[in-house]
């Protein structure tokens, strides 16, 4: 592994901008790009410092794969690495689902467009199905979690609020806790350095860009604030953030959760529009979470996918940076082992009440139910890309819908 002095800020850059343009597919094809680059091609890292980044990520909220770059850029080169690294994962799917949305206003109204979102919408439900049954073959292993998985699904389906998935998380992980808990057996030793960290360093530098930013926005504050726009704006990063602060697990999580805040709850989106959004999660490159900027852009143009994007994923990342220096502790705690046994199969169960809810938006017709049943036979037969899956239900929309 190279000398951490020499890993500069433009590397970081220039290496994260590469993988979040070609890693297609969501959590575990962008971790395999990242290993590939920079654990065999660069030789920047080891699998040790992945495999801790993934251990921590995944008991912490956020996208996993977006909070593992932020993990990796923190122990190379500390805060400023950190967010060199998150900005650079995440900037090419953001240009290009701005693109996609400004297409997607412009041109939703056109028969072959609307037919090509006719078909990607039971190509989404087929996904997220395939996804939750993927899970749930690896993680429910018993009755109990079974019973966890099916009464989420169903409370979710019956029990239209987003304070129910609140619920949901907080009850099942009491029930992890008090159905699987087990005695401490102490804290295993991890063989990866502890991130460098510079007290001095790299706070000076938060410190001093916080600096600047009230410098220039200063003067503007008292109209900014009363602004019936700007509050608008902070409205949409409240909710995300609030949302991307509560939710474990990865991209698929957060599906039914966004859906119950942003089509039931505060009638953003309709559920057709949501899908959409969804789909276009899957289409591009990156993290799955970047459906974000498409709702931010639907509702309330470029800043509100600006500010969506900033509010899905930097504060957990802000948190997985700052964990990082009890990672020992977090992934081996008997209790959060405990807690995360009952939320896992809860979590799956919402997952599938959220590919429910999305199949039933679409219509009822012979196209949708055997551009369905394809889509999930590839999936779940053949272990087919959804990258390439998606788009081609929907040409697949276009066609049929002419019959």
């Amino acid at each position: 592994m190279q000398n951490r002095k020499s890993i500069s800020l433009t590397y970081l850059f220039l290496t994260f901008l590469k993988i979040g343009s070609i890693s297609w597919g969501g959590f575990m094809a962008l971790i395999s790009v990242v290993r590939t680059q920079m654990v065999d091609k660069d030789k920047t890292i080891k699998d040790e410092l992945v495999l801790d980044g993934i251990s921590l990520a995944s008991v912490l909220p956020g996208p996993v794969a977006f909070n593992v770059v932020a993990y990796i850029g923190y122990t190379l080169r500390g805060i400023p690495g950190a967010l060199v690294s998150m900005v650079a994962i995440v900037l090419p799917s953001f240009l290009m689902i701005i693109l996609l949305a400004s297409l997607y206003v412009n041109y939703s109204h056109i028969d072959s467009f609307r037919h090509f979102f006719a078909g990607i919408l039971p190509a989404v439900a087929a996904v997220i199905i395939g996804v939750a049954v993927g899970m749930f073959q690896k993680q429910v292993k018993d009755w109990k979690q079974i019973a966890i998985c099916v009464l989420s699904c169903l409370s979710l389906i019956f029990l239209h609020s987003f304070w129910i998935t609140l619920f949901i998380i907080a009850l099942s992980a009491l029930a992890g806790y008090l159905l699987y808990r087990m005695p401490e057996v102490g804290v295993r030793a991890v063989a990866v350095e502890s991130p460098s960290f510079s007290l001095k360093r790299n706070w000076l530098f938060f410190v001093g860009l916080t600096l600047l930013l009230t410098l220039i926005l200063f003067p503007l504050l008292p109209g900014i604030v009363a602004n019936e726009r700007y509050q608008f704006l902070q409205t949409i990063f409240l909710t995300f953030s609030g949302m991307s602060l509560t939710l474990f697990g990865g991209g698929y999580v957060i599906i039914p959760t966004m859906q119950q805040v942003i089509v039931d709850g505060l009638h953003w989106l309709t559920v057709n529009e949501f899908a959409d959004a969804i789909a276009m999660g899957q289409i591009t490159p990156g993290p799955i979470f970047i459906s974000a900027a498409f709702i931010g852009f639907r509702i309330a143009g470029f800043w509100g996918a600006l500010v969506a994007t900033v509010a899905i994923f930097f504060p957990p990342g802000g948190v997985m940076v700052f964990m990082s220096h009890f990672m020992n502790r977090i992934k081996d705690s008997a209790v959060i082992t405990a807690a995360f046994k009952g939320m896992r199969p809860a979590i799956i169960g919402m997952i599938f009440s959220a590919a429910w809810t999305i199949g039933k938006s679409a219509p009822l017709t012979w196209p949708t139910g055997l551009i369905f049943a394809v889509a999930l036979l590839m999936l779940i037969r053949f272990k087919s890309n959804a990258v390439y899956l998606i788009p081609l239900s929907g040409l697949a929309g276009i066609l049929l819908y002419q019959i």
